[in-house]
């Protein structure tokens, strides 16, 4: 079994979390008199620093897919496949796929599709659970465009959930960006909607999983 490395984002949170660890059990060890309580106060910062570890890991991916073709952004279970519209950027109907990331899910996003970064905004919002419908439009939010020179532009947004409470976002206007990179991470939370082009195959159903940069999710049809 491969090892997965740490992404960036948790390189502060885990050397600190290890600090506090050694610190806690530290004063343990002096102000503490019963052994059993010793023991269970290490076994107990342990298994919570080691959660910590996993939840920021960042499994390497690579999949091999058409130009044309969509891979999930994130690891997680799909919970929405439809037609809607889509009133922020393209202004008509897309359709809307949308993975839910558990707390142990890997939290890293990814990049969908390659192509030019032409929107990207952040939005304040709520916490409310991120499967509710209404998230996407009430929740803290970011939404992204990417324009690929064959299928068009692709918008994905994360959503963070109740527990979320930061979005980080690496896509800026302007930048070249490749399906599968690392685009960002929403730390403790929650879900990623994808908007694409009417004429899509889906590959995926609802309540189907999906690993973040390796899941192909979809194809966009190309007219001729």
């Amino acid at each position: 079994m491969k090892l997965s490395k740490l992404h960036k984002e948790g390189y502060r949170i885990v050397f600190w979390s290890f600090i506090m660890v050694l610190i806690i059990n530290m004063l343990v060890d002096i102000y503490v008199p019963y052994k059993w309580l010793q023991y269970l106060i290490l076994f107990s910062s342990v298994i919570l620093f080691l959660l910590i570890v996993y939840f920021f890991r960042y499994p390497s991916r690579k999949a091999e897919v058409l130009p044309t073709e969509v891979l999930a952004p994130v690891d997680g279970r799909v919970v929405v496949i439809e037609e809607v519209f889509e009133p922020e950027f393209f202004k008509d109907k897309r359709l809307q796929i949308s993975i839910f990331m558990s707390p142990f899910n890997v939290h890293s996003t990814r990049y969908p599709v390659d192509g030019k970064i032409i929107y990207s905004r952040y939005y304040k919002g709520k916490h409310i659970v991120a499967y509710h419908p209404k998230s996407s439009e009430l929740n803290e939010r970011t939404t992204v465009v990417i324009d690929n020179p064959l299928i068009g532009p692709v918008m994905y947004r994360q959503i963070a959930g109740i527990i979320a409470r930061r979005i980080v976002n690496y896509a800026k206007v302007g930048m070249w960006v490749k399906k599968g990179e690392d685009a960002g991470f929403i730390k403790f939370g929650s879900r990623v909607d994808v908007f694409l082009p009417l004429n899509t195959d889906v590959y995926v159903v609802i309540g189907d999983r999906t690993r973040g940069g390796e899941t192909v999710i979809a194809n966009v049809l190309i007219d001729k």
